[in-house]
């Protein structure tokens, strides 16, 4: 058995640094057939742009679309891009930059656009099992649903207890489950405070453990023909990468 779909989430910081990557993610990492690209505001690149970049390097990739940008009268972005297939709408945090403009939309509200104005489009959703209690989240899933959702990206999972109960929640759904490596007390630090995360208490920030865990969720998902998205934050992709291949033999 082997995953239906595996993702490395790459940032898009310039031109010249993203397409690099998707080299090195070609070269060291041949398991990944798909590339997802978060829309970053302290990065001038835009998702929907670094994914036309991207996509004569590499035939699946899916721009997050952050739904609080969103002008009412304005084209949903990528919604015309020739070749593009999925996009991942999110809801966005509030900008550092009081300047930049943002609208009071629901996530739910720019799904429905999508289906209405972009329906070649496969739209996928977010789903984070630390930021509020679960049934909170899993009617936040439902509504995604009936708004257009096809499918979700999770926030990095860092527990196996946490992740088969998420399994079991979204066991009917379509669903890319996010690994990321924690690497020292800084990065933890960063998703305690930023995202609210709880690890186990056995959990270790090194970059060993980190592939571990990453190497075990991959082969309980390659047995049911799952899917998953690997967030490289703060490591080399040459030291994070190939190892994981190991996990897809």
């Amino acid at each position: 058995m082997s995953l239906s779909r595996l993702s490395v989430e790459l940032i898009p910081r310039s031109t010249e640094a993203l397409l690099d990557d998707v080299a090195s993610v070609k070269a060291l990492f041949p398991a990944a057939d798909t590339l997802n690209v978060p829309d970053l505001m302290r990065f001038p690149l835009r998702s929907w742009d670094a994914a036309a970049l991207i996509r004569p390097h590499f035939a699946r990739v899916v721009p997050h679309i952050r739904a609080i940008d969103i002008a009412p009268d304005a084209p949903l972005p990528g919604a015309d891009q020739p070749g593009l297939e999925e996009v991942l709408v999110v809801h966005g945090d509030p900008p550092a930059d009081l300047s930049h403009r943002t609208y009071p939309n629901s996530t739910e509200s720019i799904i429905r656009r999508y289906k209405k104005e972009a329906p070649h489009l496969r739209i996928y959703a977010a789903f984070d099992p630390y930021r509020r209690a679960p049934w909170q989240e899993l009617e936040d899933v439902a509504r995604k649903k009936e708004a257009g959702a096809e499918g979700f990206f999770t926030q990095p999972v860092f527990d196996l207890k946490l992740f088969d109960l998420c399994r079991e929640w979204l066991r009917d759904e379509t669903v890319f489950w996010g690994l990321s490596p924690v690497i020292g007390p800084r990065s933890r630090s960063y998703w305690e405070t930023t995202n609210h995360v709880v690890f186990p208490k056995d959990f270790e920030p090194t970059l060993e453990a980190n592939i571990h865990f990453a190497q075990t969720v991959l082969r309980h998902l390659s047995q049911e023909k799952g899917r998953a998205y690997l967030m490289p934050l703060r490591v080399k992709l040459d030291q994070y990468l190939p190892p994981l291949l190991e996990a897809l033999a």
